[in-house]
């Protein structure tokens, strides 16, 4: 009988596995995602395979481990790429660090948090819909939603390697056909989503940035109900885009290190400049300093 299989993924140091940990605590959608004290683990779809993955922090050595399910062995070249993109594996946290140094503000942020990375999200729409989902709430809201969109229209997922991965996020499809009455969401969100979903599921939107970051945007930017705030997020969570840069965002707007007053997002836009083309590790450095407050 087949089992799952496990590999090591390298990554240059330093390398915060707390920082993800933290991250996926916030976020972490019970039954699709399970985070442990030094592991996460979800469900996922991949070339029309159900099955899982579980990542392992290790202490002894530069590296993750990855841990897939028998039914995944064949996507190996597939996932591999997807889940050291996902923990920000190929990072150069140095080269980085040196460049966000030269502000003196934010060099103090990264003195205090070395190797600070990109959490980045296994499926662009899963990321997305979330991203959608999250306007104007908190994360706990935006999570509570997402829950109750997986109860609705999510796949049952059996695993019995992996008993706390019980269901498959919704896809394309199973939203835009939906109804979503009583999800807890705004009509105009709701819309917004399904119109979304709907772009997706017929193709005629394609998330991807093979165009670039700026051309994604302005792509996502054309759809009704999405600003360059939830763009801009999607393109750092869904892809890593290393210059993606939510400026209104709140937790950057009124990070401490910016006094009691905060900044205003145009002023940040501005000093942001010269953070290019790294302004998303910016973001993480100035998120970071906003959570521990």
């Amino acid at each position: 009988m087949v089992t799952s299989a496990q590999q090591r993924l390298l990554y240059h140091p330093p390398w915060n596995w707390q920082q993800f940990h933290d991250h996926y605590a916030l976020r972490a959608l019970p039954g699709v995602e399970h985070l442990a004290e030094r592991a996460y683990s979800r469900s996922v779809q991949l070339n029309g395979v159900s099955g899982w993955f579980r990542v392992e922090a290790l202490s002894d050595q530069p590296a993750i481990q990855l841990t897939v399910s028998s039914s995944l062995h064949e996507s190996w070249s597939d996932l591999i790429p997807r889940v050291r993109r996902m923990f920000d594996l190929d990072c150069q946290p140095t080269v980085i660090a040196q460049h966000l140094s030269r502000d003196p503000l934010l060099s103090q942020l990264v003195a205090r948090h070395p190797g600070l990375r990109l959490p980045t999200a296994w499926d662009p729409f899963e990321q997305a819909v979330r991203a959608i989902v999250g306007q104007q709430v908190t994360v706990k809201a935006a999570v509570t939603i997402t829950n109750r969109l997986i109860a609705r229209l999510g796949r049952d997922l059996i695993a019995t390697e992996a008993p706390h991965l019980l269901r498959l996020f919704p896809s394309a499809v199973a939203i835009a056909d939906a109804d979503l009455t009583g999800i807890g969401m705004p009509t105009r969100r709701v819309n917004c989503l399904q119109h979304f979903a709907t772009q997706v599921a017929s193709g005629v939107l394609t998330l991807d940035v093979r165009q670039g970051h700026t051309a994604f945007v302005e792509k996502l930017c054309c759809l009704p109900g999405i600003g360059p705030w939830t763009a801009e997020y999607i393109a750092l969570r869904a892809f890593g885009e290393a210059d993606a840069f939510p400026a209104s965002d709140l937790g950057l707007l009124k990070a401490p290190i910016w006094g009691a007053s905060g900044i205003s997002a145009k002023q940040l836009q501005a000093r942001a400049e010269d953070w290019r083309p790294w302004r998303a590790y910016a973001a993480a450095y100035l998120w970071q300093d906003y959570s521990a407050n």
